[in-house]
């Protein structure tokens, strides 16, 4: 049985507004000279590479920049990027956009680092040594991917989104300044605001570390439920009940920006070193074959997973009732958590995510394979409070349809 859990971050922290100038001192302070940029051309024309090249300015010899970066990247974009990289010889890699331009940073200097395929490194721990230096911006409020040991990849052939994890993932410095994500989208921030809500859900609710099988032990991507992840997963339900709404219908609210920012921060530190569990299994292959933003497609089965989670975790959920704000003075526990998880469907319901599978394309006839694909995915399906067998998920995915 295992005892312990520790708990992980990225070498350093920058949050706050203009944080950005923060940044060539940063790169003097570290003797890097010679920055790559993972990003995309969305950003290019919002200006927000420039923004980042001119707070650089001359502290550098030379920047390079890839900017084909894409929506749930393919494993053609990290292929492309390993090109540029090895092209340029960066001495660090400095990823600047949602989750996707993050992780793909990752993989990058992966493939910078090591020889073989983005698969040879698909799984936990399977990272040799230190990769390339990493540097993550986020311009979206969502994954957390700037302080994870994640990066998720979409292989169109198996028609599933493949993560890698492993401790020389977490960025060297992970630099978040709100005021880049005020040129975010409505539709993208309330779809990475709803990211960071079930990160913080999943994390809050996972299996505890004695709850994991012996044989689980071996190689945990993901240690399970902790205080110190609790208490981060709080603060970050917290603040997307107090600032999603604001941030999607009032894009230049710099308080509500700043506070889906740091509820991202928060939330990626509680799952990375928590976990996310079925949500997450569920959304791969609905993603894949939808083509639906991770987020948007997190956000929609949130609440169905609850439900299906709720008799092992009534306590947990009547917390996070508390979190979303809720009045529960006098309110049995069992109610409690059925206000928690009805919370959940209001907020999704307010920022615009759709209510079920059918709004987003898909039919019916492919839950099946939904549920196959999800299953497989045993890192996931054991953290789960619930361990699901295949008819369970069926029956979220019906209840979700």
């Amino acid at each position: 049985m295992r005892t312990y859990w520790d708990f992980h971050s990225a070498g350093k922290l920058l949050f706050g507004n203009g944080v950005l100038k923060q940044l060539p001192s940063e790169l003097k302070r570290n003797g890097y000279t010679r920055p790559l940029i993972i990003t995309d051309h969305n950003l290019v024309e919002a200006g927000l590479v420039e923004k980042v090249t001119q707070a650089i300015g001359d502290s550098v010899k030379h920047i390079e920049l890839f900017d084909e970066g894409e929506a749930e990247p393919s494993l053609n974009a990290a292929q492309l990027a390993r090109e540029t990289a090895n092209n340029v010889t960066p001495d660090v890699i400095i990823g600047l956009g949602g989750g996707s331009n993050l992780d793909l940073a990752k993989i990058t200097a992966i493939l910078h680092s090591h020889e073989g395929e983005p698969s040879d490194y698909f799984g936990f721990d399977r990272i040799p040594g230190p990769v390339t230096p990493l540097i993550c911006i986020p311009t979206t409020a969502g994954t957390g991917s700037e302080v994870s040991h994640a990066a998720v990849l979409t292989d169109s052939e198996s028609g599933l989104k493949v993560s890698t994890l492993s401790p020389f993932l977490r960025p060297k410095l992970a630099l978040v300044d709100p005021l880049l994500t005020l040129t975010c989208p409505a539709k993208v921030t309330a779809e990475s605001g709803m990211d960071a809500l079930t990160h913080a859900i999943e994390a809050f609710t996972c299996r505890l570390p004695e709850e994991m099988k012996e044989d689980d032990e071996a190689a945990m991507p993901y240690p399970g439920k902790n205080p110190v992840a609790d208490a981060f997963a709080e603060k970050a339900i917290r603040l997307v009940s107090s600032h999603l709404v604001n941030a999607v219908r009032q894009p230049t609210d710099v308080k509500a920006r700043e506070g889906m920012a740091l509820a991202a921060t928060m939330a990626g530190l509680a799952f990375s070193n928590g976990a996310v569990a079925v949500v997450h299994a569920l959304e791969y292959p609905i993603g894949v074959a939808l083509h639906c933003s991770h987020g948007q497609g997190n956000g929609l089965l949130l609440p169905y997973v609850m439900e299906f989670n709720k008799p092992a975790r009534t306590e947990a959920f009547a917390s996070i009732a508390r979190f979303l704000g809720c009045e529960l003075e006098n309110v049995p526990v069992e109610e409690a958590a059925d206000m928690g998880i009805q919370a959940v469907v209001s907020l999704k319901e307010s920022v615009g995510i759709p209510k079920g599978i059918r709004d987003i394309g898909g039919a019916e006839s492919q839950l099946e394979g939904f549920a196959d694909k999800a299953h497989q995915i045993t890192r996931l399906m054991n953290i789960n409070p619930v361990q699901p067998s295949k008819e369970d998920l069926m029956s979220i995915l019906r209840a979700a349809y």
